[in-house]
């Protein structure tokens, strides 16, 4: 397996560098002393990620490419256990016996496909190297058993599909709001960014292709990232808990509910298994189920809770009842946890679909709508709005819409109201074009 892995490190070193389309990393340190951890859903771009680092630490900061190690343990070809993941260094030492280990890099692609794997890279960072970058498909590489086991070397970064911005720019689209033609281009491209999906892959194929990949994405998100790392045995309803949640992006959803409709329909299955199934979901970045906010962590955990999906292309494969406000406010709710941010929804007489929280306070609120023209939309919209600010103490909200663009006070509080589109070339704070 030795001579195997120095061919695979030689044939890495010796690959022509390909043109990358640049992705938003700025977050992700170069070179720190901790272990950079790279999370998220299977085909989001965490690979791609991991080159476009290594790219830059080779063209900006002047690194050999002999000094950066790369290994994907999804290769099929290497049976990669805890007990010979030290023949990787074996080989890259024999092939570059004058190294200074100290200063390569080390990336591992889809380390959670191995046991135990942390022991390895704890060693590692104790004894070769401080700059260590691995990538996973599941959310447990932030939990506290990670944590504890990698005694504090580590930092995590979540990896998402792409980025309006940066569907913008694969798409080799200038963002200038204020040149026509390029403001159309970009209002063009956000429909079908917002209805066809996000994923890097998918930015070129043609609809009916598209929809196999998406297909193909849940089939191994399914197989190898639920029923194999949890020993699912009914897959049945795991698979009506999948479509279920999916076809319901921004609605409550209620598990007892849920075990209800199962129940009637003949299934018998423990509600205990029930619960578990949306951390599962979590776990591996396919839906999320978003809090009512309460400086109570048990009310919020008892309050039913709204469930997003991390692209919209998943919502595709289901009977979907496209509602376009929905779409819009899933594509808000996953730029907002792109941001890193603590999010949760409020409801009290009405309801404000997003408050963001910073540091135990409450800092801004947001509506999401397709359009605010109907009157009793905007009535029911406003006033959840104006209700939270109230309950937070807020001088400003916002009003996330399809296409409109406005400032209004009402009650002495200042809401902007603003199309999705434009927000998301920018910050929750500010709109940065350039």
């Amino acid at each position: 397996m030795k001579e195997e892995l120095k061919l695979l490190i030689k044939t890495f070193h010796g690959k022509k560098p390909t043109e990358l389309k640049k992705r938003n990393l700025d977050k992700i340190p170069l070179n720190t002393t901790k272990i950079i951890s790279l999370i998220g859903s299977r085909r989001v771009g965490k690979t791609y990620s991991c080159y476009q680092i290594i790219s830059e630490l080779i063209n900006k900061h002047n690194v050999n490419i002999e000094n950066i190690l790369y290994i994907n343990f999804e290769d099929d070809r290497f049976d990669y256990k805890l007990e010979n993941l030290d023949l990787i260094i074996q080989a890259y030492s024999e092939l570059y016996p004058n190294l200074d280990f100290s200063k390569c890099y080390f990336f591992f692609d889809e380390i959670q496909e191995v046991d135990n794997w942390e022991k390895f890279i704890r060693r590692l960072h104790d004894t070769y190297t401080k700059n260590i970058f691995i990538t996973g498909s599941s959310s447990k590489l932030l939990s506290k058993e990670i944590s504890t086991s990698l005694r504090g070397r580590s930092l995590a970064y979540e990896i998402y599909p792409l980025s309006f911005k940066e569907y913008l720019g694969f798409n080799n689209i200038e963002i200038d709001i204020y040149n026509t033609t390029s403001k159309n281009k970009m209002k063009h491209l956000f429909e079908k960014y917002l209805k066809v999906g996000s994923f890097p892959e998918i930015i070129n194929y043609e609809e009916n292709v598209v929809q196999k990949t998406y297909q193909e994405y849940l089939n191994v998100m399914i197989f190898k990232d639920i029923v194999e790392r949890y020993n699912i045995k009914n897959q049945k309803v795991l698979n009506l808990f999948i479509k279920k949640t999916i076809s319901n992006i921004g609605v409550d959803f209620s598990i007892n509910k849920f075990h209800n409709e199962l129940k009637s329909q003949g299934f018998s299955i423990s509600k205990d298994f029930l619960y578990e199934l949306p951390s599962y979901l979590e776990d591996i970045f396919l839906v999320f189920f978003l809090e009512k906010y309460n400086k109570s962590t048990m009310k919020r955990n008892l309050a039913s809770k709204k469930v997003y999906v991390l692209d919209s292309g998943f919502s595709n494969l289901f009977k979907f009842n496209e509602d376009y406000g929905r779409l819009l406010e899933n594509l808000v709710f996953i730029e907002l946890k792109r941001q890193g941010l603590e999010i949760y929804y409020h409801r009290d007489k009405f309801e404000c679909d997003f408050i963001i929280q910073d540091r135990d306070i409450v800092s801004k609120v947001i509506q999401v709508t397709k359009s605010l023209t109907n009157e009793d939309t905007k009535k029911r919209e406003i006033n959840g709005l104006l209700e939270a600010m109230k309950e937070y103490n807020l001088d400003e909200g916002l009003i996330l819409t399809q296409d409109e663009e406005s400032e209004e006070i009402i009650e002495g509080k200042k809401i902007t109201i603003m199309p999705v589109w434009k927000w998301s070339l920018g910050k929750l704070n500010k709109l940065e074009y350039k």
